[in-house]
């Protein structure tokens, strides 16, 4: 009887070190919070379609072929031409209880972001799934 009760904590113990080591890996994969998204071209702004509506600037960067242009809240732009450009999700929490994502476009050094439209309409897609 205790050798079985020995076998049945063995086992327990060997499947839940398993499952911890493929929690951690994606975890891992979770931590990512920036992706390069290729070098600035140029950017254009449309004014808003109604009062009250905000401003929107459309980026073009050398990987316009994966992300199309890439659309965020701004009246100006102040990326240089062939600057790097990344976007960063960032988890916030305003009231301390819950919290949300938000995804903005940045410069290599991150002196120049730009808050993201959460679904970009010249790919046809959410910022959500290029994490």
């Amino acid at each position: 009887m205790r050798n079985i009760a020995g076998i049945i904590v063995l086992v327990l113990l060997t499947a839940g070190c398993r499952t911890t080591g493929k929690l951690s890996k994606d975890n891992e994969e979770m931590v990512v919070t920036r992706k390069y998204v290729g070098t600035f071209i140029e950017f254009r702004q449309t004014p808003p379609a109604r009062f009250g509506d905000p401003n929107l600037i459309w980026i073009k960067t050398t990987m316009a072929g994966t992300y199309g242009r890439i659309s965020a809240y701004s009246k100006e732009c102040s990326f240089e031409a062939g600057g790097r450009l990344y976007i960063r999700k960032i988890y916030m929490m305003p009231g301390g209880v819950s919290g949300y994502w938000e995804y903005q476009i940045e410069s290599d050094d991150e002196t120049v972001s730009y808050r993201l439209t959460e679904f970009q309409n010249d790919k046809k897609v959410s910022v959500t799934a290029w994490f």
